[in-house]
């Protein structure tokens, strides 16, 4: 299956480290090699950068490695297909605008004979599961919603029905983003880590790079780090629980939504 990485702030914040140890999962230290993507959130904006070749040998994802993007929220994805060609359509995050606002997905799982009735305006351009999911998500949101977005409560519990709904086909671990509020669902397996005052120095499992954050940061910034599996070996990560759909604040999951 695939692998996922997010990242939540409370200031624009780069991913080059977590971005360099994620990569190498891209077919060096494992076998997620058919393709790759990544989307940053500025503002209203968003720059997404796909490519159907592997994370590791990609120029494209040596320019990110390298390149300092800051962004509140970011989402990324290694892909081991299962549904769908290796082809650049089928790569995620994809992206699709509701409410005037840009919305970025990525899965992680399988959803076996999942060809849900979708006669919504959003349409798959490829051939995963993955992409036919984040569709009717949207159709759904914009069925409910069609005079604009929700307050934060509403949005959270209609997300929540449909999750369990496509859950239910498969696995189902995602990240879904419109650049303001950043959704993580887990269905076998994710994790994250809140990196804040006092930040110590963090070793990367895949590669092997140390960097202190307390010289890189300010006592007031907090960064949230979601991903499938670990990718530190020195500090502690928390698991999210099987079911669980957590939404993420300025580097903080929200308690009582």
């Amino acid at each position: 299956m695939c692998q996922l990485l997010g990242m939540n702030c409370n200031v624009p914040t780069d991913i080059c480290f977590s971005f360099e140890g994620f990569s190498a999962r891209g077919g060096k230290t494992d076998e997620h090699s058919d393709g790759w993507g990544i989307a940053f959130f500025e503002g209203k904006g968003c720059r997404i950068f796909l490519d159907a070749e592997a994370s590791i040998a990609s120029p494209i994802a040596e320019f990110i490695r390298q390149y300092p993007i800051h962004s509140t929220h970011v989402i990324a994805h290694i892909r081991k297909a299962t549904q769908g060609e290796i082809a650049l359509e089928n790569c995620h995050p994809f992206r699709r605008e509701l409410w005037g606002r840009y919305w970025v997905f990525a899965h992680n799982g399988n959803l076996p004979d999942f060809y849900p009735e979708n006669n919504g305006i959003f349409q798959p351009v490829g051939a995963t599961d993955s992409e036919r999911a984040f569709c009717l998500i949207l159709n759904t949101l914009r069925s409910h919603y069609p005079q604009g977005q929700p307050p934060l409560k509403e949005l959270y519990h209609t997300l929540q029905t449909i999750t369990k709904e496509i859950a239910a086909c498969g696995s189902f671990n995602y990240i879904l983003s419109d650049g303001d509020h950043f959704f993580t669902h887990c269905s076998t397996k994710l994790c994250y880590i809140i990196r804040q005052a006092p930040f110590a120095a963090a070793h990367l499992i895949d590669e092997e790079m140390t960097v202190d954050f307390s010289e890189l940061t300010t006592p007031s910034d907090r960064v949230a780090v979601i991903v499938t599996t670990p990718l530190t070996d020195n500090e502690a990560w928390t698991p999210i629980q099987p079911g669980e759909l957590l939404v993420f604040e300025d580097g903080l999951p929200l308690q009582n939504i």
